[in-house]
């Protein structure tokens, strides 16, 4: 699993710090968790289960909601309805970085915010809530004891899980105004119901009554025998794998490998490279049957996969390392293990005394050769001269002649003609 930090701007216009979790191949969907009442995108949760539905093809936001963890904003300023925007804003980002969220997440006070947000993500197939309430209001029993001082004073300091919090009254007058119950019969997505029936924070008749007025397709699956927070991990576990399994039902089909014309097998000479429409930047590269993503680097790029100079630098490590492998073999000399560190950089042409270039600026690709093993002196300095005669870096110090032509019809004809 890849996993991505960055931010993006919430409801009140502060950055909220957000992990994208990524599979090993191209996405099949994409997934948004939104996290419980006062917790962070770091919960175990929040990571067990976007780490399951990773192996499933499935990409997942994961953020910390305005004011927690590490996003900015003030959490007294918060209430139910900015969590709800969170969410969409959250959407919305994937939605313009890499594509929408079909899959909405939620634990606890985070489940039901995907609930209230879920008509606002109009390309949501699926969403699944894990010990969520039925009503938003459920959370005003953790506040019992300081809800007076807040209506009289009009905010309090509220201990909640072992941290102070200052809660207005603005979100007490929030909470209760929130019609739940008509979102939940209105969500024109299939949902699932995780709940523990022990649950001694949201009991489990929450569960029944969000069921009760879903619409079908519904399912419910018991969590029996975790808490809350699902701290034990085989608990997230089974959570995280259920979860995968039902939402794959409503989720694309994976991508279908493309054809070779007329049934071939594609040509190992071609190399074919298309945007991925993952970020703006992003693009999908087909070697054969390999597959590899390259994009620019943050802020210019989403740095979903290596640059293009990246690319060029693995393609004269992986030369260099193979040459080098081949003539020791050959020689029968002891070479354990071999290790190409390299660098791309530009530079001026004067501060290089023995290029040809007089003027300007010049590229320059530093390498560093690590050799392991039992080897002479002389073995060595031979191996770092065999390094400069690998094909590729023959190419880079050869006249490269590189012909451009526009290939005709759609880009599915380009795809086919592997």
């Amino acid at each position: 699993m890849n996993s991505k930090k960055f931010e993006f701007t919430g409801s009140h216009g502060v950055p909220l710090a957000a992990r994208l979790d990524l599979p090993e191949s191209h996405p099949r969907a994409y997934a948004l968790f939104a996290h419980c009442f006062t917790c962070g995108k770091e919960v175990i949760a929040a990571a067990r289960i976007s780490r399951a539905l990773t192996r499933f093809g499935i990409a997942v936001l994961r953020f910390d909601f305005t004011g927690l963890g590490g996003s900015g904003g003030d959490f007294g300023n918060t209430d139910f309805s900015s969590n709800v925007a969170d969410v969409v804003a959250a959407a919305d980002h994937l939605r313009e970085r890499f594509a929408a969220p079909v899959l909405l997440i939620g634990h606890s006070l985070g489940g039901a915010a995907v609930l209230a947000a879920a008509h606002r993500v109009p390309e949501v197939r699926a969403i699944a809530t894990i010990g969520a309430p039925a009503d938003p209001a459920h959370v005003l029993h953790l506040l019992a004891d300081s809800r007076a001082e807040i209506e009289r004073r009009g905010e309090a300091q509220v201990v909640l899980a072992g941290r102070s919090f200052r809660v207005r009254k603005q979100f007490l007058d929030d909470i209760a105004a929130q019609p739940q119950a008509d979102r939940i019969a209105k969500l024109g997505a299939a949902l699932l119901v995780m709940h523990a029936p022990g649950d001694e924070i949201v009991g489990v008749d929450n569960a029944r009554r969000i069921f009760d007025v879903a619409r079908h397709p519904k399912s419910f699956v018991a969590l029996d025998g975790a808490d809350h927070l699902l701290t034990n991990r085989a608990d997230a576990e089974f959570a995280a794998t259920m979860l995968a399994a039902w939402a794959t039902r409503y989720l694309p089909a994976p991508p279908a490998e493309q054809p070779a014309q007329d049934g071939q097998e594609p040509d190992p000479g071609f190399v074919v490279v298309s945007e991925n429409g993952e970020s703006l930047y992003g693009q999908r590269v087909t070697v054969g049957r390999h597959t590899l993503t390259a994009d620019e680097p943050q802020p210019i790029g989403a740095d979903t996969g290596p640059n293009p100079y990246d690319l060029l630098l693995a393609g004269l490590g992986a030369c260099t390392s193979m040459t080098l492998r081949m003539y020791a073999r050959r020689k029968q000399w002891p070479l354990d293990h071999v290790t190409v560190k390299l660098r791309h950089s530009r530079i001026h042409a004067d501060d290089c005394a023995d290029c040809e270039t007089r003027q300007g600026r010049l590229d320059r690709i530093e390498r560093v050769i690590y050799l392991d093993g039992d080897l002479d002196a002389e073995q060595r300095r031979r191996l770092i001269e065999i390094a400069d005669k690998c094909p590729v870096h023959n190419t880079l110090h050869s006249e490269v002649r590189i012909d451009t032509t526009e290939a005709p019809g759609t880009r599915e004809n380009v795809a086919q003609s592997r």
